[in-house]
């Protein structure tokens, strides 16, 4: 699935132009679904935590119980190169990934010295914000004792997609999803916060959900500008009674939510978070180029 003209894939050592064929038929991670990723973001001429974005998807191959051919230092300097293809200010979306090509002798787990590694990169504009609508799923995420949660892992992105295929049908552009338990977890494609009484709230990283990297930063700003944020376990309930929702994720960072169910919502805060993390990427780009003034 490419999502633009402009892409660019690194396999075996080169770059080349366009959506390059890079599994077999009889690949391992082409039936039995042993494929990681990860995803990152050029927009301003920057590309913020490119190094934490590849060291999780070598914990995610890990995870999957494949050996990866290549460091996160090593991945970061290939995507580092890539980048040179495009004019400066193209925005840009950067995906490693990592699969298995052989089975064990027992076919189902893969043989770890198998894998294989490609990168690819696509221009994709950010999606300014504007009216966004959040409804409750009524499926469900899978335990950490029930499915490898701890990767970002192709094979989990079945079930977020009929999250996302469900909500558009019922009018919205996303959904809350919940646990077993019944408590929230994330939407289908990000992370979620909500507002009340002044203090920000998100849920616990409990194992069913990536404690994502946009939502790690996003949480260091606030704290750093003086916001309380607190990691708890949410019910529907309480994003019920919330003032504000936003949502955090590596393809558009922060978008506020305007209506959530029937509710329209104010986006005053999530407007103020997503220009902190704004200003930590110019913040990003300037310490760059004044470490490379030096040399």
């Amino acid at each position: 699935m490419a999502l633009s003209e402009n892409v660019w894939t690194w396999f075996k050592g080169d770059w080349i132009k366009g959506n390059l064929p890079i599994l077999g038929a009889a690949d391992h991670a082409t039936w039995q679904g042993t494929l990681v990723f990860d995803g990152c973001r050029r927009f301003n001429g920057v590309t913020p935590d490119l190094d934490l974005h590849c060291a999780r998807i070598v914990r995610s191959a890990e995870a999957m119980g494949m050996y990866p051919p290549y460091t996160a230092a090593e991945i970061e300097k290939v995507i580092t190169n890539g980048l040179r293809l495009f004019r400066p200010e193209t925005p840009l979306y950067l995906r490693p990934m990592m699969w298995s090509q052989e089975g064990s002798a027992a076919l189902i787990d893969p043989d770890p010295n198998s894998t294989e590694i490609a990168i690819c990169i696509e221009e994709l504009p950010m999606k300014e914000p504007g009216e966004f609508s959040l409804t409750v799923s009524p499926f469900r995420r899978p335990h950490q004792d029930t499915a490898v949660t701890e990767a970002k892992a192709a094979c989990l992105y079945p079930n977020n997609g009929r999250i996302a295929a469900e909500a558009r049908k019922r009018g919205f552009n996303n959904a809350l999803s919940l646990d077993l338990d019944g408590n929230v977890a994330e939407t289908a494609s990000t992370n979620v916060f909500m507002l009340r009484d002044g203090v920000f709230l998100t849920p616990v990283p409990n194992g069913t959900f990536l404690n994502g990297i946009t939502r790690q930063r996003v949480i260091s700003l606030l704290r750093e500008h003086g916001h309380e944020v607190q990691e708890t376990t949410l019910t529907v309930t309480d994003f019920e009674q919330a003032e504000e929702i936003f949502l955090t994720g590596n393809a558009n960072k922060v978008t506020p939510v305007t209506r959530f169910e029937t509710r329209e919502l104010p986006t005053d805060n999530g407007m103020m978070v997503r220009g902190l993390y704004w200003d930590y990427a110019a913040t990003f780009l300037k310490k760059r180029k004044s470490r490379h003034a030096r040399y």
